[in-house]
């Protein structure tokens, strides 16, 4: 079961946590250098944008305190969680190999600047020991720590890190900015349920943290799993041919995701919370960057807490592993809000990613500058949209204008303008241009072998996609070839044209996962999909999260909607006290379930409770293994479940990708 971000962020450290990086130093063998084009593409980035401006650079090193411990961090069962040393070949100073885009280069030098480091009196924040930071706030008694992190292994070393060099101070208060995992995850390496239970630590979260941080992508799981298998680069080795950060961190750790119940919600702008002594200005910010998201000023410290709003990168609107798509007017609407309710003040804006920046006028002008990104993809996409214009011709002549293109913070390292205008254009006026050609399209397969029938057959293709190629027409070569890779997915130089090509263009990309998602392509197209183990991406702490209603919509999923189209069958359902009553009803291939109800006319009735259902959805024991344990008991037609059960679609995850 894949949840929420735990769908991009956790299958990659379910991946990591494998042997999976045995095999990629394998599939490297067969990377290529770059190409002259390639080259000189990315040569061109250093008369073009300001590298001369170092303030990234001090900012990133500003308030260093200690560096983060130097030993591979391993979990109970010796697994790799983090290994600190797989970036070392990112050297500060150095510049770009030929196969990096400089600005991605300079971007994961950046990123790759770690440690504990002093934001102001009384603040703190831990860099790179995870895909996010982890920021610590001294109060009157205690500290409250803000985003522990993905996993409990890394939260709780880069706890101990501040207690060597500030001293033991007991936590009073987690705060989670928003519903995404590398900012929860590793809570219980910061605090025992125990404390926050009994009242002795407070956990404060943005209204609708719980559903979200559960719910969110739940249904398409699978999908966006295997998809961040290239989104984050995983499958790659580290290194300057492979996998060089994703834009918004170096990496994922890969180790034990948890989650707490928050005690404390803040559910409207303008809330104000005294935690620990410190005053709290709350904003709230849902559907920004998460669904669940909020914002604060710390007026003792006046300081912005930007969550994932206000970062060093163009984000995304569109997450390319598959997500609902954002509203980046909304998103800028949030942001000059900012502006207007502490821009006045505000000497200091922090964020869950990259590093702070100070004074003033910068925090006031690095909001200006997202804001307006933000905006400007917006409005200018609706512009030339209503102008007639469609999705792929917008974002294929899309520009930033220059005071936005050669800001730092406006390069998209993460996100990029291309997706994000693609995403936006989306967002409006849905997938379909307009044009009734376009409204009925055969599918991959079917329209490649027609595209290369017309085309003159795979052989002329090849050797004109190969004169493109010498002409550095990597765009294009991909595009085509991938129309004899569909046709015929056994045509050996097909593939590994089309390699070429994408391994060029991973090169040039400043967007890390646009690089790992070339970049993987490459790799699967010339080795094949090399599978490895599943990951399992559903922590027991979010496994417990789970509403029964969410439980049973993740079964409709399942549902193979043709094997059961003539099937009928009531359920009644019994979670217990603590997971209350349920009517499930299978008819006409749908699944669907009813709440507070129990069918007098039910074909059988199943009882059981919460801990033994979450033990059958960690898949700990099956459902026959629970019910000879006498943990769950079945009345009525059993065969009739038995018959449902059969009807239940199991998701391959290693399903391919870059060919049919």
């Amino acid at each position: 079961m894949k949840l929420n971000k735990i769908t991009g962020y956790i299958v990659l450290t379910s991946l990591l946590s494998t042997s999976l990086f045995s095999f990629s130093a394998m599939a490297q063998e067969n990377t290529k250098v770059a190409t002259e084009y390639t080259k000189s593409a990315n040569e061109a980035l250093y008369n073009q944008l300001p590298f001369s401006d170092a303030t990234d650079f001090s900012n990133a090193h500003k308030g260093f305190i200690a560096a983060l411990p130097s030993n591979v961090i391993t979990g109970d069962k010796g697994n790799v969680v983090w290994n600190p040393q797989q970036y070392d070949f990112i050297k500060e100073g150095t510049k770009a190999p030929d196969t990096v885009n400089p600005s991605l280069w300079r971007q994961a030098q950046l990123i790759n600047i770690g440690g504990l480091f002093n934001v102001t009196d009384g603040v703190y924040q831990i860099r790179n020991l995870d895909l996010s930071n982890m920021t610590i706030i001294e109060g009157k008694t205690g500290i409250t720590v803000i985003d522990p992190l993905v996993s409990a292994e890394t939260a709780k070393v880069g706890m101990d890190l501040y207690y060597k060099n500030r001293g033991k101070k007991p936590v009073v208060a987690v705060i989670f900015t928003h519903s995404h995992v590398d900012h929860y995850g590793g809570v219980r390496g910061v605090v025992n349920e125990a404390d926050v239970a009994s009242g002795k630590v407070k956990i404060y979260a943005p209204a609708g943290f719980m559903k979200e941080a559960v719910s969110e992508n739940i249904m398409a799981g699978n999908a966006m799993s295997r998809r961040a298998s290239y989104m984050y680069g995983n499958l790659l080795k580290p290194d300057v041919k492979g996998q060089v950060g994703a834009g918004l961190g170096t990496t994922t750790s890969a180790g034990t995701v948890t989650l707490i119940e928050p005690t404390n919600y803040i559910t409207e702008t303008g809330q104000q919370e005294n935690i620990d002594g410190l005053i709290y200005d709350f904003m709230m910010a849902p559907g920004s960057e998460a669904p669940s998201e909020m914002l604060w000023y710390v007026k003792e410290k006046k300081m912005i807490e930007a969550a994932e709003d206000v970062t060093h990168t163009l984000h995304n609107t569109y997450s390319l592993r598959g997500a609902k798509i954002r509203d980046p007017l909304a998103w800028s609407k949030y942001i000059n809000d900012v502006i207007n309710r502490w821009g006045g003040d505000a000497e200091i804006i922090i964020a869950q990613h990259h590093w702070p920046t100070w004074g003033n006028n910068n925090v006031v002008n690095l909001m200006k500058s997202q804001r307006d990104m933000y905006r400007y993809i917006n409005d200018q996409t609706l512009r030339l949209a209503n102008k007639g214009l469609t999705r792929d011709e917008i974002a294929d002549n899309f520009k930033l204008p220059s005071g936005l293109a050669n800001s730092w913070a406006s390069r998209g390292y993460y996100g990029s303008v291309s997706h994000d205008v693609k995403a936006t254009y989306v967002f409006y006026l849905g997938w379909f241009d307009g044009n009734p050609a376009t409204l009925d399209e055969l599918p991959p397969e079917a329209s490649a072998k027609k595209f290369v029938e017309y085309m003159g057959g795979a052989d002329a293709i090849m050797q004109k996609a190969k004169a493109d190629y010498a002409q550095g027409h990597y765009r294009w070569v991909a595009q085509v070839t991938s129309k004899i890779v569909f046709a015929n997915p056994d045509n050996q130089a097909a593939r590994h044209l089309e390699a070429d090509a994408l391994e060029q263009l991973g090169y040039q990309a400043e967007s890390g996962p646009w690089r790992n998602f070339y970049l993987t392509g490459a790799q699967e197209l010339r080795n094949g999909v090399v599978k490895g183990p599943t990951p399992n991406t559903a922590s027991p702490d979010t496994v417990r999260a789970m509403s029964p209603e969410m439980f049973f919509d993740y079964l409709a999923v399942h549902i193979n909607g043709e094997k059961a189209a003539n099937a009928k069958a009531i359920f009644n359902v019994d979670l217990g006290n603590d997971g209350g009553k349920y009517k499930l009803e299978l008819e006409n291939g749908v699944l669907n379930h009813t709440a507070n109800v129990q069918a007098d006319n039910a074909d059988a009735t199943i009882t059981l409770n919460r801990t033994t259902l979450n033990k059958i959805i960690l898949q700990e024991e099956t459902l026959k293994q629970a019910q000879t344990k006498g943990e769950v008991n079945i009345t009525g037609d059993s065969t009739k479940l038995d018959q449902m059960l059969s009807y239940m679609d199991k998701f391959e995850f290693w399903f391919n990708i870059v060919t049919p």
